[in-house]
């Protein structure tokens, strides 16, 4: 996507006349490193916290986080990585990124003041940082409001630090829902007025690939704590039958994923005359969705490895068929939001996952765990042959 002649350009902004201007940047992927270890923080959190308030609290940690990487790749969308000065807010983000993913085990605790204290910084330093870089440009207005709701989030998210309890709690939920109501509203801002996702005017091929490059961060934590765990374990035909379970599934959630999603997202955005809009939804809020998938999922997979025979317990249950079903929910959102279609193969996987609920207590947790990597191999299969009949469809279409 082209700029047009309106949207005036500054020093530290990329410039979009090629198509390679829109590339990921190498600092970019290493910028990306610090969130390898906030999601295995994360996923090893839940696995020492599996309660009803373990799950909230993750939740609301898997947010935090992913809230920080997606605004940091919009701004990089916009500014140019290979520029000094974006080079270095980058560096310094990293750093803040390190306390905020190693104050994630005890950020309910006491480590409250630190992961709240790394997340303002980077939100609020972020945004400052883009105001300042792009002040004389078209996004001025646009990051003065973001800048204005990220204070005010921010607040709460220090006052919560500094709370205990279920004081923290609450505060930080209601932090979140006035960071994740932002973009809903345009940020309106008393005084500046909001703003519309026209104003937001992005690389499709830039956001789709930050953000598949984000899902296999994901599913590379999943291989982590996959391999970790089988490390430690007695070298059973049990246990190497958990670890190709569990490992077939992950390759399964990365299949599904990559068979379309990102070129489909990619065009999308390229031909909408709103693309800020789709990217919005698509990619800010329904991701969201699926590295929550893969991170529960991660967790079933270590809950597998440890204990693959036996009963299967609720927790395990959960772990195990959730993550899956979580991830072929966002799936299935992102695909109605690109192609305006619901695929019936997400539709199917998640009926019979959500059927394997009624059966988890009479098999053990590997042969739960096989029964779920099945699943997602079939949608896996007919997905990749429907994305074939179609590419087949339209090479017809082409020659006719």
């Amino acid at each position: 996507m082209s700029l047009s002649v309106t949207e005036i350009l500054t020093p530290l902004m990329r410039r979009r006349d090629k198509e390679e201007d829109g590339r990921v940047s190498t600092l970019e992927l290493f910028f990306d490193l610090v969130f390898v270890f906030a999601i295995t923080q994360i996923s090893h959190y839940l696995l020492e916290h599996f309660t009803v308030l373990g799950l909230l609290q993750t939740a609301m940690l898997v947010m935090a986080v992913w809230w920080v990487w997606v605004y940091t790749s919009w701004a990089t969308n916009w500014l140019n990585p290979d520029t000094r000065p974006v080079r270095l807010m980058l560096i310094v983000l990293m750093l803040f990124g390190v306390v905020l993913a190693a104050s994630v085990p005890e950020a309910f605790g006491s480590r409250g003041l630190a992961f709240a204290g790394a997340y303002v910084a980077m939100q609020v330093g972020r945004t400052a940082f883009a105001l300042w870089a792009m002040w004389n440009s078209h996004q001025r207005q646009n990051f003065s409001r973001i800048l204005c709701w990220l204070i005010l989030g921010g607040l709460l998210w220090l006052a919560g630090g500094v709370a205990h309890g279920e004081a923290r709690l609450a505060l930080w939920a209601l932090a979140l829902f006035i960071d994740y109501a932002g973009p809903t509203q345009g940020y309106w801002t008393l005084g500046l007025g909001r703003s519309t996702t026209h104003d937001w005017s992005i690389s499709g091929q830039h956001m789709s690939e930050r953000a598949g490059l984000f899902i296999i961060i994901a599913l590379g934590e999943s291989i982590l704590v996959t391999g970790a765990t089988f490390a430690e374990l007695d070298w059973t035909p049990l246990s190497f039958a958990a670890l190709a379970v569990t490992f077939a599934g992950s390759v399964a959630l990365w299949w599904i994923y990559f068979v379309a999603n990102a070129e489909a997202g990619a065009q999308s955005i390229s031909h909408s005359d709103d693309p800020g809009r789709i990217a919005r939804v698509a990619y800010t809020f329904i991701h969201l969705t699926i590295v929550a998938g893969i991170v529960l999922t991660a967790v079933g997979d270590e809950f597998i490895l440890a204990h693959p025979s036996g009963h299967t317990d609720l927790k395990t249950a959960l772990a195990v068929l959730g993550g899956p079903l979580l991830f072929l929910l966002g799936n299935l959102l992102f695909k109605r939001v690109i192609t305006g279609h619901i695929p019936v193969t997400h539709v199917a996987g998640m009926a019979a996952l959500t059927l394997g609920f009624w059966l988890a207590t009479l098999l053990s947790p590997v042969l739960l765990g096989l029964m779920v990597t099945a699943v997602l191999v079939l949608v896996a299969l007919w997905e990749t042959q429907l994305g074939h009949r179609t590419e087949h469809n339209s090479g017809r279409r082409e020659k006719v």
